[in-house]
């Protein structure tokens, strides 16, 4: 590194398994050292540390209950005292829960808020003045359930909806000097409950006519964290599932109507 440069430093909330591990690996790969953040998974969290060790990239695993309101600051506490400075913050941690939505109590729906929205403000909040001094840059991961009715998972797609908005909040907030930006995945990897025929029935779903993975957000994360004119913005990742279901159009018209 050459005068006034640094080794660029990412920090990933639920790193240690599935979507965030992936993104926690690219980002080693793309030549930052990563902060793993972790809930339960202490084994996974480490796996992931040796695996971005074997990139040649630093690694440190904290353990956080994101939903506790102190958590946040005591991870970017760690992650200064580790490092100094902060490039990259993904937000990548959520609470994904199958409740309908009369069965949704007030236990229930703080739960589900508390670690989908106000951690990925309260941690962002209290990253900021390290990612300001470097002119670094937030990711948030949102989904589908953002902008469509999952009747399934009614919390979370609320707050999905409402992290979709954050990052618009959080870009004019934060700007110049921080981008936030977010990413909006579809199908990408089941549900560990979830039948084969379920998840297959995505891809019938699909404009592209098929279900996509974990690498698909990873190039969704890497092209944001590179995109230095673009904040603001929630990148879907869907395979078109936006864009309605495939077919024609029912209509009630006659060709010849015009």
């Amino acid at each position: 590194m050459g005068p006034g440069e640094w080794q660029r430093t990412a920090l990933v909330t639920g790193g240690a398994i599935r979507v965030g591990r992936a993104i926690a690996i690219a980002l080693a790969e793309d030549g930052h050292d990563v902060a793993v953040v972790y809930r339960s998974s202490s084994d996974a969290a480490r796996a992931t540390v040796r695996e971005i060790e074997a990139e040649g990239r630093r690694a440190v695993a904290i353990q956080a209950d994101l939903a506790e309101p102190d958590a946040s600051g005591a991870v970017a506490a760690a992650v200064r005292d580790e490092w100094g400075g902060l490039d990259v913050l993904v937000n990548s941690a959520a609470s994904f829960r199958d409740v309908p939505l009369l069965d949704v109590d007030a236990e229930e729906w703080d739960a589900v808020m508390a670690v989908n929205v106000r951690a990925p403000h309260l941690l962002t909040r209290a990253c900021a003045p390290m990612l300001r001094a470097r002119g670094g840059c937030v990711v948030n991961l949102t989904d589908l359930s953002a902008f469509q009715a999952w009747t399934e998972y009614p919390h979370h797609a609320v707050s999905k909806a409402a992290l979709a908005h954050l990052t618009r909040l959080q870009a004019r907030a934060l700007a110049p000097e921080v981008r936030v930006n977010a990413v909006a995945p579809g199908a990408v990897l089941p549900p560990d409950d979830w039948s084969d025929e379920r998840w297959e029935s995505l891809a019938r779903r699909a404009v592209l006519g098929r279900v996509g993975g974990p690498g698909d957000v990873v190039g969704a994360v890497r092209y944001l964290v590179d995109a230095h004119f673009v904040t603001g913005h929630v990148l879907p990742v869907d395979g078109g599932r936006l864009l309605g279901p495939t077919g024609p159009l029912p209509s009630t018209l006659d060709e010849d109507d015009g």
